[in-house]
């Protein structure tokens, strides 16, 4: 009989991250390796990876990647397209067969840019255009999902381990200097190819392991503010209050940090006192959009990764550094594998962001 300690019982779920300071270009073999590693944290349900700085021909367009489920779809799709964009480039996002990845949708990816005209009429920001463009698509358009929709960036997902979805892309034919990857383990919604991880929303990207048992208040409260949430996974909610935070309210990241991951009261207290007055101030102002239960995510965007755990440090995650790059998974082993002579390797504290950047304050 096996005791205790002599069996492996994985916390659900696999994230880990690669970024360089430099921006150095580099493909996704070594994200897939390290995913890999930890291939017991994931069931099979769900695979996914985000990459920063993919397509440089394409830097000042929105790479929009999206899923239909028949040609019909597609053709409703690409009318509501036309209608709002002007489309650079369209074709399938390349693919290779692999028997551990089935069921495939049709899987596209298109360049675009809003249509002057539309957009002047919105009489809304480029970016809030984007947004609820790609909100319509999603809630209205019957088996058609924009799973990505950045600017030089891109998701790739599918359900499947994420080191065959991640053959299955080819991403070792892509160069990025960020990449995020997610191995799934589902313990309450069903796996498929939309509810596989990253969730992302314009440049936005979120890899979560761990369970929000606050998701029904947090969705009810960023709902009255144009978002829907329709993917039957809990991670949703946290990539769109990431996007309302930052992006509308103009939260630092460290803000927003301290709103999803809020210190407790008597913590609060302990700080010199104008420090003590911005915690309770967003506390008490988005005390709506504060998450609860165990998490660890790492967030992406244009630029720049973050990683945060949730304030009790429920789940594991490790960051580690050599030289410009910086790593950071659910286990010190996934670090290790692309990186066994890692200089520096710690392990954040509840609710603590931590943050790199390009050198220089560059964008991607």
């Amino acid at each position: 009989m096996l005791r205790e300690g002599q069996v492996r019982i994985p916390s659900g779920c696999a994230i880990s991250g690669i970024f360089s300071k430099r921006g150095e270009a580099m493909n996704g073999s070594a994200i897939i390796k390290s995913i890999a590693t930890m291939h017991d944290r994931s069931n099979g349900l769900g695979g996914g990876f985000a990459g920063y700085g993919i397509y440089p021909q394409y830097k000042d367009y929105y790479a929009f990647h999206i899923f239909y489920d028949d040609n019909e779809a597609k053709k409703t799709c690409e009318r509501f397209l036309d209608e709002h964009f002007e489309i650079i480039n369209l074709s399938k996002i390349p693919v290779k067969k692999t028997p551990a990845i089935t069921d495939a949708p049709l899987i596209w990816r298109y360049f675009v840019q809003p249509l002057p005209t539309k957009l002047a009429d919105s009489q809304l920001p480029e970016r809030e255009f984007v947004a609820k463009c790609v909100m319509k698509v999603n809630v209205a358009i019957q088996g058609a999902y924009v799973f990505s929709s950045g600017k030089n960036m891109g998701v790739f997902k599918a359900v499947g381990f994420p080191e065959d979805v991640g053959e299955f892309y080819r991403l070792d034919e892509y160069e990025g200097y960020c990449w995020t990857a997610h191995g799934r383990y589902p313990t309450n919604t069903p796996g498929w190819w939309g509810g596989a991880h990253p969730f992302a929303l314009l440049d936005t990207s979120v890899v979560h392991n761990g369970e929000i048992s606050s998701y029904d208040a947090n969705r009810r409260y960023i709902e009255m503010f144009g978002y829907q949430c329709t993917l039957l996974t809990d991670t949703e909610v946290i990539t769109y209050i990431i996007d309302y935070l930052v992006r509308k309210k103009g939260l630092t990241l460290e803000e927003m940090a301290h709103v999803i991951a809020a210190p407790f009261w008597s913590t609060i207290e302990t700080k010199e006192e104008k420090e003590k007055q911005r915690l309770t101030y967003l506390r008490n102002l988005y005390s709506s959009l504060l998450v609860t239960g165990p998490f660890s995510i790492l967030l992406g965007f244009e630029g720049g990764m973050m990683a945060l755990n949730d304030r009790l440090k429920l789940r594991s995650m490790v960051v580690g550094e050599k030289g410009d790059k910086v790593y950071i998974a659910s286990e010190e082993c996934a670090i290790r594998v692309v990186e066994p002579d890692v200089e520096r390797i710690w392990s954040p504290r509840g609710g603590e962001p931590v943050i790199v950047t390009l050198e220089g304050g560059r964008q991607g």
